[in-house]
């Protein structure tokens, strides 16, 4: 099973989860909606940002070079985008039979409450990765490049002009030396001649 689809299921039965409690709390405590409200979807973002730094760490550590690190960013962002489809699916399907779940009609649960699900768990979740990233990267020691890419060899375009073997120093000092070949000095010869020089 791939890493978005297994993130996506999690944060799909986690938010069916928040939202039935939700609408049992706010039934207990009217007054207190707004706050139960924000208390869950913060702390729904908070296993959001957990588990992205959790994928950042072992991501750093797993590949030091960061060029040759996972696509993380794509992997959170279909979790997100299916988190929301599905979890607004199901929400919706269990209003149908228990009325003190707050859901809206299905388009709007699949459209406005999946872009907000999506959102919400992308945003957590890279700024989680980015977290991970920096705290192995400043402890690593420094990571010298490897030239050799064998596994994007076919999609580096400079690999075909890179000359390894050759030395910038002697090649730069090479153009500022002064021309003082025959040609240049025949072209100066040819030079007309300023009679007013005379």
């Amino acid at each position: 099973m791939s890493k978005w689809l297994v993130r996506g299921l999690a944060f799909a039965a986690l938010m069916v989860i928040v939202r039935l409690l939700q609408g049992a709390m706010i039934n207990a405590w009217e007054t207190k909606a707004a706050l139960i409200s924000a208390v869950l979807v913060a702390l729904y973002a908070v296993v959001a940002l957990v588990w992205g730094y959790a994928d950042g760490r072992s991501d750093a550590r797993r590949n030091p070079d960061p060029d040759r690190r996972d696509d993380l960013a794509m992997t959170w962002l279909l979790a997100g985008l299916f988190a929301g489809v599905v979890s607004g699916v199901v929400a919706w399907f269990i209003g149908l039979f228990y009325n003190n779940l707050y859901v809206e009609g299905l388009i709007n649960e699949i459209t406005t409450f999946a872009a907000f699900t999506a959102l919400l768990v992308f945003v957590c979740a890279i700024i989680g990765t980015a977290l991970g990233h920096w705290l192995v990267d400043r402890k690593a020691p420094e990571q010298t490049r490897r030239r050799e890419d064998d596994d994007r060899a076919d999609t580096d375009v400079f690999a075909a002009v890179r000359d390894d073997t050759a030395d910038y120093d002697s090649y730069s000092g090479a153009e500022t030396e002064q021309q003082t070949s025959s040609v240049a000095l025949a072209e100066d010869e040819t030079r007309p001649v300023d009679k007013r020089d005379n």
